[in-house]
């Protein structure tokens, strides 16, 4: 199976994905959510074209079934041929985001060259892979990057976030701290820090699990850290 036919099996299962399309979707949903218990719901239940497997999406994860759901199974499903992950380019599928919604006034905005290519980042400053790549998007050109402070590591990256937030110069701060490992001052007591909740609030809402995460201006989520050589192709692919 090539990687058009993969992404062409990606395709139909996002034309299907009705939450629940028939009888046997319902009475898998009933069945799973019995079987796991702790008030879990199943999102949506979608039959796939292999193995005669159904998709059960169940708080931001998939598993599988089969039509009884007498068996679940917890894992991954690969291309044997084009060694595709199908399981995570699923996953990505599913977790992408409506672009034009986040509060970009919220994020630091960093402009490189005509700046004509966007995506936002979402990272905390202790994240090691995040200093990675920092640096690495240094190198970019005609780049438009929002990154969300994203403090997920403990109260140190709660405190470094407050005073980049409060920076006169966000960007540089952070910067600075991200590439330089020059710590930005203290967050003044005055500083106003409605705006930085906020932003630190839109992590559980959109399911940022890892730091990094990044979303293309298609919605589509990278989870964790990639190359910047992969990121350059994955922008190149935007039409």
């Amino acid at each position: 199976m090539s990687i058009k036919h993969t992404a062409a099996l990606l395709c139909a299962l996002a034309a299907a994905s009705v939450a629940f399309a028939g009888p046997v979707e319902d009475s898998i949903k009933t069945a799973v959510e019995t079987a796991i218990g702790n008030g879990s719901k199943v999102e949506g239940v979608t039959k796939t074209p292999y193995l005669g497997l159904y998709e059960v999406r169940i708080g931001g994860e998939i598993l599988y079934t089969d039509e009884k759901a007498n068996y679940l199974i917890l894992g991954e499903i690969l291309d044997a041929k084009s060694r595709q992950n199908i399981t995570q380019q699923r996953v990505n599928q599913l977790s992408g985001i409506n672009f034009a919604e986040l509060p970009l006034e919220l994020a630091i905005k960093q402009v490189r060259g005509t700046g004509k290519r966007v995506f936002a980042t979402f990272e905390d400053p202790n994240c090691g892979y995040c200093k990675k790549l920092a640096k690495e998007l240094l190198t970019m050109d005609n780049v438009t990057v929002y990154t969300f402070l994203t403090p997920v590591l403990g109260p140190d990256s709660v405190k470094k976030s407050e005073a980049i937030w409060c920076s006169p110069d966000r960007l540089k701060a952070w910067n600075d701290w991200m590439t330089g490992n020059v710590a930005p001052a203290s967050a003044a007591a005055s500083c106003d820090m409605a705006g930085f909740q906020k932003a630190a609030a839109l992590g559980e809402k959109y399911r940022v699990r890892g730091t990094p995460t990044i979303f293309l201006s298609t919605g589509e989520r990278i989870p964790g850290y990639v190359p910047v050589a992969q990121l350059e192709k994955r922008l190149s692919a935007i039409k």
